[in-house]
């Protein structure tokens, strides 16, 4: 079973995890943010003083003592708040490197393991790499001054104001305590926006390096139209994404005025009653300092400012953990050898979990899969969630945390973007099977429509340079590879992307015609119309069925195939 992230879990334990870490640090930090706060307290009580001892007595020499005092008070604390900044840096800085560390060697690991298949293209580990990570270190870094200043300013305002008129206190801290569920309540909704913009983003990136690598194919199939229309709905769903987050902002400009201005208005309309039982003209004027100028633009800055930051960081931080390196007990060593108990090339899975990095949230969690020798399974689902996984997994590239796979089948597994390396045709061709004769090799090559390409290239002897050959034709070669193996269980994932549909059907034939179980990963609908059987993860519980019965049963599966509503009433 799949399970989607969730924002905020990883942000906490980041936030938690960098805390722990530097305790001095924090504790340095915390005491010249209290010192900083000196002058939030002693606003209000200062005005008043000067207000009711002060003017209204006619002593100008005690209200000029007064005002003196809080602006000395004031440039102590702005001196405070100058010494945070060096121990804010002792925190957040290498947390910073702790991050680049672990996203580094998180796609180190996966290219290593997968024997040159990368996580992702090179667009999205760059933009984790520059915009993620500097975002989650400038958002901690706001977050510890602006919560941090918020909490001692509301401290201080509700403290200040219950000494000067204990009645005004419970109609400043009521609304105060609303404002801040509804802060609280508000967010949920605006953390899936702001995931909805990340995924955006790390899709524009990846159709635009998608597109530049494959435009030889695109123009030599005329696809360029089709191309240029997907960046274009990538583009506008980037857009999209930003206009959605941005629409709740009003959202947060009415909290501000609930927790701030709401208060403001209770007290001046509660002014005369105050003043009636005793309070002083020096204390509501002290009250009514303690909200506009000290309260007001503290709740503001926390909602409109640490509010959006904290949505940004939370995730950020769930797609930088889900690229750290998988966690030190899921290794190889830590897994029972599979049991060989399967004949042909079927394999199972069972009760199989799956997270990478320690502060992830499960790929797969709990799975379980059992596929018999000779059969085409073809796995589908949205991008990111899962199905690439499953394939590391079943191939034996990464070991799950938890559950077993067992198979005794050779098996080989074909990304998208596969090995080609500088040799001869022969030389790559046989890489698997080194001791193939050349009419077995001629012979997978025109099984797979590869043969045109051979024959361009200049036959077996040929030379071959990687960068002289396009995404598709390096499917080619890597497909007549792996048909030339005696494996008995193959994994294509995203294998047939960069070819045409016709070469697309004559590879599926030629590997269902190929003794053994064939796996396709794939997001197109015709290999999944084709198999025998469709797996469909989608993030909730995975369904397992025919092509037919899916469309009868799972609205997820219509949409993801474009299938018409009918089919929901046919059956």
């Amino acid at each position: 079973m799949t399970r989607p992230g969730t924002p905020g879990r990883a942000a906490l334990r980041l936030l938690r995890s960098t805390l722990r870490l530097n305790r001095p640090a924090v504790l340095r930090l915390l005491a010249w943010s209290l010192l900083s706060a000196a002058p939030a307290l002693l606003a209000g009580k200062a005005l008043a003083m000067a207000v009711d001892h002060g003017f209204l007595a006619h002593q100008p020499r005690t209200a000029a003592a007064w005002l003196a005092l809080f602006a000395a008070v004031s440039a102590a604390g702005a001196w405070a708040s100058r010494q945070t900044y060096p121990w804010l840096a002792e925190v957040v800085e290498p947390m910073r490197d702790r991050l680049l560390g672990e996203v580094v060697s998180g796609v180190l690991h996966r290219a290593v393991a997968s024997h040159g298949r990368p996580d992702g293209s090179a667009a999205v580990a760059v933009a984790r790499l520059t915009r993620q990570v500097e975002a989650v270190r400038d958002t901690v870094a706001g977050q510890l001054l602006v919560v941090s200043h918020f909490a001692l300013t509301a401290l201080a305002v509700v403290l200040g104001s219950a000494a000067l008129a204990p009645a005004a206190a419970a109609l400043i801290a009521g609304p105060l305590l609303l404002s801040l569920a509804a802060f609280a309540a508000l967010a949920p909704a605006t953390a899936r926006r702001q995931q909805e913009a990340f995924a955006a983003e790390e899709a524009l990136a990846r159709t635009c390096a998608d597109t530049l690598q494959s435009l030889r194919d695109l123009v030599a199939c005329g696809a360029l139209d089709a191309a240029e229309q997907e960046i274009q709905d990538t583009v506008a769903a980037n857009a999209a994404a930003g206009r959605a987050l941005a629409r709740l902002a009003a959202g947060r400009r009415l909290i501000v005025s609930l927790g701030a201005h709401l208060p403001l208005l209770l007290v001046v309309l509660a002014a005369p009653a105050l003043v009636r039982h005793g309070l002083t003209a020096g204390a509501v004027i002290g009250v009514l300092a303690y909200l506009t100028g000290t309260l007001e633009p503290a709740l503001r800055l926390l909602v409109q400012g640490a509010g959006a930051s904290w949505l940004r960081l939370a995730v950020a931080a769930e797609r930088l953990a889900s690229a750290a390196p998988p966690a030190p007990r899921a290794t190889l060593a830590a897994v029972p050898a599979p049991v060989p108990v399967l004949s042909g090339g079927s394999f199972e899975l069972s009760g199989v979990s799956f997270a990478y990095g320690a502060n992830a949230d499960p790929v797969l969690d709990g799975f379980d899969l059992a596929v018999p020798d000779g059969e085409h399974l073809a796995v589908v689902g949205p991008s990111g969630i899962g199905k690439s996984t499953l394939a590391d997994i079943v191939a034996g590239v990464v070991a799950p945390d938890e559950g077993k796979v067992l198979s005794d089948a050779a098996r080989v597994l074909l990304p998208q973007d596969p090995y080609v390396f500088t040799g001869t045709v022969a030389e790559n061709l046989r890489w698997l099977a080194p001791d193939a004769p050349d009419t077995a090799v001629v012979a997978a090559a025109e099984a797979v429509g590869a043969l045109p390409l051979l024959e361009r290239l200049g036959g077996l002897a040929a030379p071959l340079t990687p960068a002289a050959l396009s995404l598709g034709e390096r499917q080619l070669i890597a497909l007549a590879r792996t048909h030339l193996t005696d494996a008995r269980l193959v994994i294509l994932d995203e294998a047939t992307r960069h070819l045409d549909a016709a070469t697309e059907l004559r590879v599926e034939h030629a590997f269902r015609t190929r003794p053994g179980t064939l796996v396709t990963i794939t997001h197109r609908p015709g290999p999944a119309h084709r198999a025998d059987r469709v797996l469909l993860l989608d993030g909730t519980e995975p369904q397992l069925g025919t092509h037919e019965s899916l469309l009868a049963t799972s609205p997820a599966y219509r949409r993801l195939t474009g299938a018409p509503d009918h089919h929901r009433t046919e059956h």
